[in-house]
């Protein structure tokens, strides 16, 4: 009895032991272990390339502080009839080579009792553009009156009041008169103002204190060509004394424009600048 006990037990025993699950190893993950996110890297914004520079460039009144200056293309006050595109300050910007003439210039101008006085000198091309534009625009002629009284505007190209491009670009041209010095006072424009014929007699004309010179200044007229026969008397002599100094001093005139004058042996011929007239374009 006790030995069929014994046997029961240890079968009992047997079945236990083969309905106990085994330990099963944790099942290999089909996916890659997960590893940390990183952070995209932050790349620096592109440096931008430097403004365009004038090389050797100057601001005249620095360069020769006892030069005048009226830069009317920073103004409203020229023939387009508002401030121009580049001109962001109203500066006379040239070579170092045109400055250094010009203070030849007004060393004699001095001895004569005069001064120089600029109007427009070194002129971007987007300047030159920006005239391009306003030239096929019809209807833009409000100032018509006074600066080209008396030609069509579809003309102004064509008759050469004005070029594209232009040796203004190249940074050794300037537009200029002279005035007694010390010079007389200079009323402000103001916009709206009544308009007078830049043909009209000196003391009609906007009171430019410039010293006579039979037109007023970017006059568009054939009364402005420097050596015009129409052009007589003290005007006539006062175009002659300005082209004789800068003459002298290596500058050559553009006829039709009694005020327009190219240094001779410029750095630049053949270069046309962009960069705005402002005093960060010069290095």
């Amino acid at each position: 009895m006790r030995t069929r006990v014994a046997v029961l037990l240890a079968f009992v025993a047997l079945l236990g032991g083969c309905s106990r699950a085994e330990p099963r190893p944790a099942p290999a993950s089909s996916a890659a272990p997960q590893s940390t996110p990183q952070p995209t890297p932050v790349r620096p914004a592109p440096t931008p390339p430097p403004a365009e520079r004038l090389p050797g460039f100057v601001v005249l009144t620095e360069f020769d502080p006892r030069i005048r200056a009226d830069i009317r293309y920073a103004t409203p006050h020229n023939f387009v009839g508002r401030p121009i595109t580049g001109y962001r300050e109203p500066l006379c910007l040239l070579t170092r080579q045109a400055a250094e003439a010009l203070r030849r210039v007004q060393d004699a101008a001095l001895a004569a009792g005069h001064s120089l006085k600029v109007y427009d000198c070194y002129r971007p091309q987007p300047a030159v553009d920006d005239f391009v534009a306003w030239s096929k625009r019809s209807g833009e002629q409000q100032t018509k009156a006074e600066f080209y009284p008396d030609v069509a505007k579809d003309r102004l190209f064509a008759d050469g009041y004005i070029g594209a491009p232009t040796a203004h670009s190249r940074g050794s041209t300037a537009d200029l008169t002279l005035v007694d010095e010390p010079p007389a006072s200079q009323p402000p424009y103001r916009v709206g103002q009544p308009l007078v014929a830049c043909t009209a007699p000196r003391g009609q004309r906007f009171a430019d204190n410039s010293i006579d010179m039979g037109t007023g200044f970017d006059c568009f007229d054939s009364r402005a060509h420097t050596a015009d026969p129409r052009i007589t008397g003290t005007p006539r002599d006062n175009r002659r004394l300005l082209q004789r100094l800068m003459t002298d001093a290596g500058f050559v005139n553009y006829d039709r424009e009694w005020w327009h004058y190219s240094l001779r042996d410029e750095p630049y011929p053949d270069t046309f600048f962009a960069a705005p007239v402002a005093r960060s374009s010069v290095g």
